[in-house]
């Protein structure tokens, strides 16, 4: 478990971060958004012990950040933005050397690389040199790094920037199949990415947690209108009038050959049954009917502008 109360910290004059409180517990996968310089990474390296908080309680499994930092780098398994790996050194040789700074040696270096290997898919490069693998096996030997030593939590800073579509895919299904197992903090600015990978989100703007839920519980709270977009062949002047009197919010524009009309709702007062029973009323043909809610884009961009 992660608990953060009231987590200060100035860099002289700049207060990062603004006395911010959040709880996370194992078994969830949870997106930690916000823009460049909103306190993101700053958070990330205090919960990781790199960074001394300015004030305020930050708990790891139950272990105080201030008295037991040591400690809980043990439980702790972290991929920075830039992954830092030694390119000329062989996979093999780089877990082994990872492992052996964790105190890990002989039978259990053993135990621990075959359970990595496995877990990040790193049979087919673990006798190459690292300098040789894709992107995306760099990610993914990255991690292995970051588990060798089987961490309780999982805090990923940017773990697919760079990788292209296939790769990303890769590394999404193995964060959620770890989420299972351990708890996971990650960080992205690929919003639909943390939305196909998380279960909940918190969004920092300028040093504050702006928002924190489920995606679907933060389109409800931000986001609960609906846009219904229409195309309708066979509107007369008549006909049109009568559909802006039945839906008196809606917008029309008129294209080549027929309209395209565009309704606005909160999701409680859907109005589509009425939609359809006045085009068929109005011996209307109907070319489109379709709806668009608000996704996490959207929610983000209005919390942070």
């Amino acid at each position: 478990m992660i608990q953060v109360k009231s987590l200060v910290k100035n860099y002289n004059d700049v207060q990062a971060v603004k006395s911010i409180d959040f709880t996370i517990n194992h078994g969830e996968v949870v997106g930690f958004l916000g823009a460049n310089g909103a306190g993101k990474s700053t958070t990330l390296k205090i919960l990781t012990g790199y960074l001394a908080p300015t004030s305020g309680q930050v708990s790891i499994d139950g272990l105080d950040i201030d008295n037991d930092s040591h400690n809980i780098k043990k439980i702790i398994g972290y991929l920075p933005e830039s992954n830092p790996l030694y390119t000329d050194m062989f996979v093999y040789d780089l877990l082994k050397f990872t492992a052996n700074t964790r105190n890990i040696f002989g039978v259990d270096f053993k135990n621990a690389l075959d359970n990595v290997v496995n877990q990040c898919g790193l049979k087919d490069v673990v006798h190459k040199k690292v300098g040789e693998c894709s992107k995306g096996y760099k990610q993914r030997v990255g991690l292995a790094c970051a588990m060798i030593h089987d961490p309780k939590i999982l805090i990923l800073d940017e773990p697919v920037t760079g990788l292209d579509p296939n790769q990303i895919i890769e590394i999404r299904q193995l964060i959620k199949k770890l989420g299972k197992e351990k708890l996971v903090l990650m960080s992205s600015h690929i919003l639909q990415e943390i939305e196909a990978t998380v279960d909940r989100i918190i969004i920092i703007d300028k040093g504050a947690i702006v928002a924190d839920g489920t995606t679907k519980k933060l389109m409800n709270q931000f986001m609960g209108n609906v846009q219904l977009t229409l195309e309708i062949v066979g509107l007369t002047d008549k006909k049109l009038e009568k559909l802006k009197d039945t839906f008196n919010k809606i917008k029309v524009s008129k294209l080549k050959n027929h309209h395209k009309a565009i309704l606005t709702y909160k999701k409680k007062d859907d109005p589509r049954e009425d939609v359809f029973n006045f085009i068929v009323k109005n011996n209307l043909s109907l070319l489109e009917m379709s709806t668009k809610t608000a996704n996490l884009e959207d929610i983000f961009r209005k919390l942070t502008n």
